[in-house]
């Protein structure tokens, strides 16, 4: 008598483990929950089960999502044929979530694939089976909310006492036994940036100055404003632990003292809007938008405090990018290059073709004002010029010069053809007194 022909089962075994805690062990919870699975297909042999060379394993991963490498391999394989048992050591290492658990028994059932398991018996196939199946799994999911709301509440009642609860420690301290020291290498740069903020009161301004002074993350990466914004709100550097907007005193040292904070926080407290037209009131720049370097590359205005006073700069685009020694000339003195193209507007001024270009432009808006008129109108600017504010004064610069190009050897200022011209309208018409 012929033994019946058994159909082999191809068998797929999945674990998985929620935490990375002992994953790094010689023997952890994946092995052990695959040796009970490969005994357990054992036993089965004689009704055809084998098992399949290819591993699927999720180390480290909750079971409340189905986003896992090794289920998402498993689910490829059975929508391609190539496995017809889905064997685990008990049911919550497949998911812990109900709704998840039947789009998985969906593609199951679609494939004409079982599921088993090895400490659970029941069978998918029968009404029974899903009505256990979907109890186990209820009161797995349960355990999994529970398990959840027991670690926030605790997390919760660390950071009340202060206690450090891990993450990326902020900048300036670091990690030890589960406590946040201070850095004695970062937590200068830390103070150093709280009082350059205090100085200019910029964001963009202080992550230029952070920028030349060569401070990085703890990563290599480049600190920019964003990045600066963060660090001046995090309360840390009081010796505070925050949880879900609360502070509380915190177990470790404070790097910033309390008066430091509060005038960096009266300064963030206005809109950045607003510091910055303050910013650039208290730093004029005559020449933005209108200084080039030899590259061609414009020049943009910077500046910087050093013992209460204040140093303004034109620094080239292409040292902003490329860095130091990439122009023949990246820097110049603000003071410097604007006294210098000031001066050539007025020697423009005193030259007698300019005057009578002047007087030309002006009697056609008004036939009775003489070379004379014009002449003297002229003169005046010269000693006004320092009684305009510094808004009237860019707006004068931008009406008369199309740009200034500076090199080694000098500066070129190259005039508007018409600017003279609607300049002496203004003068003539209304005075540079009323503009003033």
């Amino acid at each position: 008598m012929t033994k019946p022909i058994v159909r082999k089962l191809r068998c797929a075994i999945y674990t998985r483990k929620s935490s990375e805690e002992g994953l790094e062990q010689e023997f952890n919870s994946l092995h052990a929950q695959r040796e009970a699975c490969e005994a357990y297909i054992a036993s089965q042999r004689s009704e055809g089960w084998v098992l399949v060379r290819d591993q699927y394993d999720d180390g480290g991963i909750s079971g409340g999502t189905l986003d896992r490498p090794g289920l998402q391999q498993l689910i490829a394989d059975i929508e391609d044929g190539l496995v017809d048992v889905v064997v685990v050591y008990k049911i919550d290492r497949l998911s812990r979530s109900l709704a998840d658990f039947a789009k998985l028994v969906e593609v199951f059932d679609r494939n004409d694939v079982t599921f088993v398991s090895v400490t659970q018996s029941f069978n998918t196939t029968t009404s029974m089976g899903r009505l256990t199946l979907n109890i186990l799994l209820s009161f797995a999911q349960f355990e999994r909310e529970v398990t959840a709301e027991r670690i926030r509440d605790k997390v919760a009642a660390s950071r009340k006492k202060g206690i450090w609860m891990g993450g990326v420690p902020p900048y300036g301290y670091r990690v030890e036994n589960r406590k946040l020291l201070i850095d004695d290498e970062r937590a200068p740069h830390v103070r150093w940036i709280f009082a350059k903020f205090l100085e200019i009161g910029s964001g963009t301004e202080l992550a230029r100055e952070v920028a030349k002074r060569g401070i990085r993350t703890p990563r290599g990466n480049r600190i920019d404003k964003k990045y600066l914004y963060r660090l001046l709100n995090n309360r840390a550097y009081i010796g505070e632990a925050v949880h879900k907007g609360e502070s509380y005193p915190g177990e470790h040292d404070a790097i910033i003292d309390h008066e430091t904070w509060d005038r960096v926080h009266a300064i963030l407290q206005e809109s950045p809007r607003k510091r910055a037209a303050r910013t650039r009131a208290e730093t004029p720049a005559l020449l933005k938008g209108l200084l080039f370097g030899p590259d061609g590359a414009v020049f943009s205005p910077t500046h910087t405090r050093k013992g209460g006073k204040l140093y303004r700069y034109y620094v080239s685009q292409t040292v902003l990018k490329h860095g130091a020694g990439s122009c023949p000339v990246g820097r110049v003195s603000a003071g410097e290059i604007e006294s210098a193209v000031m001066d050539q507007l007025r020697a423009v001024f005193r030259q007698p073709e300019i005057v009578a270009g002047t007087w030309k432009a002006a009697r056609k808006h008004a036939d009775d004002i003489t070379e004379t008129d014009a002449r003297t109108a002229l003169q005046k600017f010269d000693p006004l010029w320092d009684e305009l504010f510094p808004a009237e004064q860019s707006r004068i610069v931008a009406l008369l010069i199309e740009r200034v190009d500076i090199g080694t050897d000098g500066l070129n200022v190259r005039l508007r053809v018409d600017g003279l011209s609607d300049l002496a309208r203004e003068v003539l018409a209304s005075g540079i007194e009323a503009a003033a």
